[in-house]
C-alpha cells in the first residue's frame, strides 16, 4: 500500500473519529481500522482476510506498548493505600487510537492493573466523558451511589464538568481550574490523593466546607 495513500486514509479516519467523539460516543478499534481502509479504497476492507485484518488492527493499536506514557510517580503508592483502606477504585478513561485491550497491558506492565475493582474504557462502552453515562457505568461496577463516590481527573470539561453531570464529587488533578464547575478539591499529583480523600470525607460530614486546593505539605493538614 503506498505510504501517501495510507497517510490520507489515516487523516480521513481521524476526521471521522473526531465527529463521533464530539458527540460523546465511541467505537471499537476495529471500526477505526475499517474507516482507515475504506478511506484508502472503499473495497479494501472486504478484500482482506480475517487473519490479515487482525494483524493490521494489532499493528494500528499497539504502538503504545513500545513507548508507553509515563506514570505519575505517586500513582502506585496512592492506589495501594486506598486499596488497603478498602476503597474500591474504578478507572474511567476516554481512549484515542490505543484501545482498552492495549491499555490494560500497559497498566499491568506498570504494576497497577490489580488496583482497580473495575475499568471502563470509552471504546468498549460506546460512551465518552463528559457524558454522564460512562460515569454511571463505573458506579454500577462499583455498586455505589453517585453521592458516595468521588471522581479524580485532570480535565476541566471531561472530568470536572462530566462528573458533576453525574452528581459526583470531584478532585481535580493538575494545574489551575478554568471551567465553570468548581471541583471539591484540587491536587498537584496523585501522591496527594489519599489526603484529599480524607479531607473530602470530613468535609462531607460537615457539609459546609469550601473547595480545598491541596498541594504538597498542605495536603496533609
Amino acid at each position: 500500500m503506498p505510504i501517501p495513500a495510507l497517510a490520507r486514509g489515516y487523516e480521513e479516519s481521524r476526521r471521522q473519529l473526531v465527529k463521533i467523539w464530539r458527540e460523546m460516543r465511541d467505537v471499537p478499534v476495529e471500526r477505526h481500522v475499517a474507516l482507515l481502509l475504506h478511506a484508502v479504497d472503499a473495497a479494501l476492507p472486504g478484500r482482506i482476510a480475517a487473519d490479515a485484518l487482525a494483524a493490521v488492527t494489532w499493528a494500528y493499536s499497539s504502538p503504545a506498548l513500545d513507548a508507553p506514557p509515563p506514570l505519575d510517580p505517586g500513582a502506585a503508592p496512592a492506589l495501594k493505600e486506598l486499596h488497603e483502606r478498602g476503597i474500591a477504585i474504578c478507572l474511567v478513561s476516554n481512549t484515542l487510537r490505543t484501545p482498552g485491550t492495549v491499555l490494560r497491558r500497559i497498566l499491568k506492565n506498570k504494576g497497577i492493573l490489580d488496583a482497580f475493582t473495575g475499568i471502563v474504557f470509552s471504546d468498549e462502552c460506546g460512551m465518552r466523558k463528559p457524558a454522564s453515562g460512562i460515569f454511571r457505568q463505573a458506579l454500577r461496577l462499583l455498586g455505589v451511589a453517585a453521592q458516595n463516590a468521588v471522581h479524580v481527573g485532570d480535565d476541566a470539561r471531561l472530568d470536572v464538568e462530566g462528573a458533576r453531570l453525574a452528581n459526583m464529587r470531584v478532585i481535580h488533578l493538575g494545574g489551575g481550574h478554568a471551567g465553570d464547575d468548581m471541583p471539591d478539591a484540587s491536587i498537584q499529583g496523585l501522591s496527594e490523593l489519599p489526603a484529599a480523600v480524607d479531607w473530602l470525607d470530613s468535609a462531607w460530614e460537615s457539609r459546609d466546607a469550601e473547595p480545598a486546593f491541596l498541594a504538597g505539605p498542605a495536603a496533609r493538614r
